[in-house]
């Protein structure tokens, strides 16, 4: 049902780029992974069996084509100037500020923080999609957060 998949494409497109210019720190890339994520998702929309929410299963697949990409451009290199994730709504001057902190952090440490405490991924499933220890996903979720403090304490 095209017109119920383009109500769906509206909703959740805020969400979906927003996922993908935080961990690209690429808008243009944003734009082209957030299509790529809505075109899987049509295609595999007969995967969906209804176990979890559609905003779960759609943040997977969108991880997975972020991350995807990401392993593929090693590594990301923002364009100068191009860092700022742009606003898909309105922001208070509060969640740009966080904003803009988040991009200050290292990339492997950003893309956990956001993995663990955006997405709701596990120490073991971002281990999986990064292909590294869940330990080290525990340690880049501390240093993330730590960082981001002392961001905050400037």
């Amino acid at each position: 049902d095209i017109a119920a998949f383009e109500q769906l494409y509206r909703q959740h497109l805020p969400m979906v780029y927003g996922l993908a210019a935080r961990l690209t720190l690429d808008t243009h890339l944003a734009e082209d992974l957030t299509q790529e994520v809505f075109i899987k998702v049509w295609q595999r929309l007969d995967r969906f069996r209804g176990e979890s929410r559609f905003s779960t299963w759609l943040y997977r697949v969108a991880t997975n084509v972020v991350l995807d990409a990401m392993r593929r451009k090693q590594p990301i290199m923002a364009v100068a100037g191009d860092t700022d994730v742009p606003d898909t709504a309105p922001q208070p001057a509060l969640q740009r500020e966080l904003e803009q902190q988040l991009t200050r952090l290292p990339e492997r440490a950003r893309v956990v923080l956001l993995l663990h405490d955006m997405v709701g991924m596990t120490h073991e499933e971002i281990g999986e999609q990064l292909d590294i220890a869940p330990g080290t996903s525990k340690a880049q979720l501390f240093r993330a957060r730590k960082l981001y403090r002392e961001f905050d304490d400037e």
